[in-house]
């Protein structure tokens, strides 16, 4: 009692420990995540900020260059208004494009040439060529004296050379006059406008990374952290990292998963990622000590109520223990006598109670039995009784009379033998069901005993009786009382397997021709009559040769087996097909026709061979009959 209470009380306390750990280990997980997401969620706010912030610097910067730049272009416009002279020198071109701190300066006329700069190597150039001379083009067809554009950096049409280019028109002549400046410093804020810039300059901590995905291409544009786990996040795809706005795991690149969160901001999905190795680093640690410190109140618990009932319980159980074992050895006259407790005392009182009403339990339990109308009977025999008691139905359940009865109970180990030879032969697939006539069953549950043996008798008939009854409607066609087509497949597969080597067999597959245009025309009912008249001829072939099966609607199939010769399969069908040429069926209206069936067969005596294989080589062959010449069968050897 103790060791049981013992292991049940380790058992209860570790589910408990478990159950704590378990619950601890969720919250925690749960508290993690959310700390990170949390955390996440406010370094890609920071990304955000800086980009912002960034992008309103770029644009101060880019619009007080555009104002300086135009001033920088119409002064030179103005130079050359006043003193034309100036065009007729490189060397002026190059000093005046200093004194106005520009690195380029063209001038051109009406037609859009440049016919001054100073840089000789583009004197020539058309503006008409090159995407990037073609946007000042507008300040050339315009009427108006005071047209400028201003464009944005970009590779110039010459060189490929990133500048910046301001035209304004000329006063006084038609033409433009241009300034080019490298945009070192707008350049400058641009590059701290990218992701990359903010990311290599972000404060990660270890195992974390960031990355930026263009939402319309689906790549990564910046990132922190290996090029295969940057490949890894390009394989889950814009959709899935997506819904990683609220934190979720991500399988990237080498197995290894990862914790990611997202977030869209101006056409650019900005997420940040840790390892689990980074991020559960301590939580395991604590899950732990936790479980440590859990194990160390479980053992102190069970140590302590171990103890405590050791003392208040298990020596009063102790002794109605010993109490009971003198009453189970026969001592039915034992007073069980137990203190120390409310319980013990209730408990005690109630076992002598309960001795002195199963001392006469038997009789009233046999009177019971006797007076029900239920199919049930019972025996029993203690080794130091000299005879076998039974009930009065035991007679009638094992179809014996009543002095053989007598004389079995008489014997107790004569009796044991009878019920032994009983149980020797029991039903096929039935437990404890067991022949006790003809049409007749018992079901029989028997224990032996060191002090003697006991059982029950039921009656099983009507079980057994409706079982076979629902294993038969399971197996046979409604309408026919042919065997279904599965059963039909299982049983020729089992004899095909157990052919002798000196046996053949023949898959036979049928056809009723014209069947359609019967049941179209006459009805349902005389197509009925028209398929249980074709299957009463089958049944009548011989069951010890043939198992006969409707496959459904109006085919049928026929195992042949047991015969050593083709001929002897041939004159079975054939007087098979003659016997259907003499049955005639009422269509109803007093006419009659005749039964026609095609059919087609295959032989082998290859146990190997596959009944499925036949089916079909057979099914082949009642195609070619119903093709060519319907109303007869013909045959073919089966291959593999």
């Amino acid at each position: 009692m103790q060791k049981i209470f013992k292991k049940y009380t380790i058992i209860i306390m570790s589910i408990a420990v478990l159950s704590i750990l378990v619950i601890n280990f969720f919250l925690s997980e749960n508290a993690l995540r959310g700390r990170q997401l949390e955390t996440f969620h406010a370094k890609i706010d920071q990304v955000i900020q800086t980009m912002e912030n960034n992008q309103t610097e770029l644009a101060s910067i880019k619009k007080n260059l555009d104002e300086d730049y135009l001033t920088r272009a119409r002064a030179a416009a103005y130079v050359v208004e006043k003193n034309p002279g100036v065009l007729d020198s490189v060397e002026e071109l190059e000093n005046l494009a200093s004194l106005l701190n520009v690195d380029e300066l063209h001038v051109t006329e009406s037609d859009g040439i440049i016919r001054y700069s100073s840089v000789p190597k583009y004197i020539g150039l058309d503006f008409h060529n090159g995407k990037q001379m073609r946007g000042f083009l507008p300040i050339l067809e315009s009427a108006g004296g005071d047209e400028y554009i201003i464009q944005e950096a970009q590779p110039n049409t010459a060189e490929k050379k990133m500048m910046k280019y301001v035209g304004v028109s000329r006063k006084g002549v038609k033409g433009l006059v241009q300034v080019g400046l490298e945009p070192v410093r707008q350049m400058e804020a641009q590059e701290r406008n990218t992701y990359d810039y903010i990311f290599s300059r972000f404060p990660t901590d270890v195992g974390e990374g960031f990355f930026a995905m263009d939402v319309d291409s689906g790549e990564i544009v910046a990132y922190t952290g290996r090029s295969e786990e940057i490949a890894g996040l390009e394989d889950r795809g814009l959709e899935s990292l997506k819904k990683c706005e609220t934190g979720a795991f991500q399988i990237l690149a080498g197995g290894t998963q990862n914790y990611v969160v997202t977030r869209s901001h101006e056409g650019v999905l900005i997420g940040a990622f840790i390892s689990n190795a980074a991020l559960y680093h301590t939580f395991w640690k604590n899950i732990l000590l936790t479980f440590l410190y859990l194990l160390a109140v479980e053992i102190v618990a069970v140590l302590l109520l171990n103890y405590l009932v050791k003392q208040k319980v298990v020596s009063g159980i102790h002794k109605l223990r010993d109490g009971l074992s003198r009453i189970t050895k026969g001592e039915l006259d034992t007073t069980v006598e137990v203190g120390g407790a409310p319980e013990f005392f209730d408990l005690s009182h109630g076992i002598n109670s309960m001795v002195k009403s199963v001392v006469n339990s038997s009789d009233r339990i046999s009177k019971i039995i006797a007076m029900s109308q239920i199919p049930l009977a019972a025996f029993e025999y203690q080794n130091d009784m000299d005879y076998v008691f039974v009930t009065s139905k035991l007679g009638e359940l094992l179809d014996m009379d009543k002095e053989m009865l007598e004389r079995y109970t008489k014997e107790p180990a004569a009796f044991l033998q009878m019920i032994r030879v009983f149980m020797e032969g029991p039903v096929e697939n039935e437990e404890d069901v067991y022949r006790a006539g003809a049409q007749k069953y018992v079901r029989i549950h028997f224990t032996i005993e060191e002090t003697g043996y006991y059982g029950t008798v039921t009656d099983a008939t009507k079980e057994m009786m409706d079982k076979r009854q629902m294993l038969y409607e399971n197996n046979h066609d409604q309408l026919t009382g042919l065997a279904r087509y599965p059963y039909f497949k299982e049983t020729a597969s089992q004899v095909l397997c157990s052919l002798k080597e000196d046996e053949i067999c023949a898959c036979v597959m049928i056809d009723l021709d014209a069947f359609k245009s019967i049941n179209d025309t006459y009805g349902h009912d005389v197509g009925d009559r028209y398929l249980q008249e074709f299957a009463q001829v089958m049944k009548e072939l011989p069951k010890d040769h043939c198992l006969v099966s409707r496959r459904s609607g109006d085919e049928f199939c026929i195992f042949v087996f047991g015969f050593e010769t083709e001929d002897e399969i041939r004159t079975l069908l054939d007087g098979f097909w003659k016997e259907l040429h003499t049955r005639a069926v009422s269509l109803g209206t007093g006419e009659k026709c005749m039964i026609s069936a095609s059919g087609g067969y295959v032989c082998t005596n290859d146990r190997e061979m596959s009944m499925i294989r036949l089916l079909q080589q057979a099914d082949k062959e009642l195609y070619e009959v119903k093709r060519k010449n319907k109303g007869h069968y013909s045959w073919r050897q089966c291959t593999r």
